[in-house]
């Protein structure tokens, strides 16, 4: 791999000047592009995610979209059949598989069967902001007090909700909601960098590919009783069928190409829209009711995270 290439893919400190991250590029609005489309795909997996559980159990849900995940990604490989990744890129994509295949579908699953979507789509508001946390990590990205201060306080009125609507303590939902959002935005700003290299859509494949004989053994264990197969309904087969086909794998085709062509932090800040989509989503897909409180915490934390993201972030040349 060349120097380039290899660039992309090291985790440790940059040594060098830095330039203020000034206005977009054409490849930052591209990116920002990519992503809005991207954001508007993954805004309906949480509804869908809570549609699949009401008839299947959490660790099949999440292994089996997987699994259908990682057979359409076998498929594409085999038609485009595109370069193997090298080592070092293998050992990336073991974690992204861990932050994205493992992590976020577990975590998020196992959350929508005690929780309302409208609940989680709150608290994963603070995902842009943890997106960027990994950005500074993964791409070198260096924010001033002013974006970390914002960030803090975002996580103050997120917690702040779940401990509300928790009755004065948390939920193990929600919980379960914040190590999705770590194992996400992990998963998001490693997948970015990778994608410099590798590409987008190479990326996500092979991730699924090397995590797929973990998973058949976890859907195989957990496979639905005879009578839970026949007594689902409509939606959670559409539910199942979307959190495979569409949050699993598809919706990743244009967002690790966003993030990889227009930023890690700038482009994750789209994610600030998705709590939106997916209250209106919940609303018409599961009939859930959107409060007045809840619409108020995700317009605060939208608030604070749009201040933060005009906040000054220096990037390594």
């Amino acid at each position: 791999m060349g120097g380039a290439q290899a660039s992309a893919h090291r985790l440790g400190p940059v040594h060098g000047s830095t330039t203020l991250n000034a206005g977009p590029s054409t490849d930052a609005r591209q990116g920002l592009v990519l992503g809005l489309f991207a954001v508007a795909l993954f805004s309906l997996t949480l509804p869908a995610t809570r549609a699949a559980v009401s008839h299947f159990s959490p660790w099949f849900v999440a292994s089996g979209r997987a699994v259908v995940a990682a057979l359409l990604a076998i498929a594409v490989l085999a038609v485009l059949r595109p370069a193997l990744p090298t080592s070092a890129q293998w050992r990336h994509l073991a974690l992204i598989a861990l932050g994205v295949v493992f992590g976020f579908p577990f975590f998020t699953t196992w959350a929508m069967q005690h929780v309302p979507a409208a609940h989680g789509a709150v608290v994963l508001a603070l995902l842009p902001l943890m997106t960027a946390l990994a950005g500074a990590w993964v791409a070198h990205e260096r924010p001033g007090a002013r974006f970390w201060s914002l960030a803090v306080l975002g996580s103050v009125v997120a917690l702040g909700y779940a401990l509300r609507r928790g009755g004065g303590g948390f939920h193990a939902a929600d919980f379960a909601l914040i190590a999705a959002i770590v194992s996400a935005a992990l998963g998001y700003a490693l997948g970015a960098a990778t994608s410099r290299s590798l590409g987008g859509w190479q990326t996500i494949s092979w991730a699924l590919v090397l995590s797929l004989p973990i998973n058949v053994l976890i859907a195989a264990i957990t496979w639905p009783a005879d009578a839970n197969i026949r007594n689902a309904d409509t939606s959670a087969w559409a539910g199942f069928a979307y959190v495979s086909v569409v949050s699993m794998y598809l919706g990743f085709f244009p967002w690790y190409q966003a993030l990889a062509i227009g930023g890690i932090a700038r482009v994750g800040q789209i994610q600030l829209l998705q709590p939106f989509m997916t209250f209106a989503a919940s609303a018409l897909w599961l009939g859930e009711v959107i409060d007045i409180q809840t619409m108020l915490f995700a317009i605060v934390i939208v608030v604070i995270v749009g201040i933060g993201r005009r906040a000054p972030i220096r990037r390594a040349d």
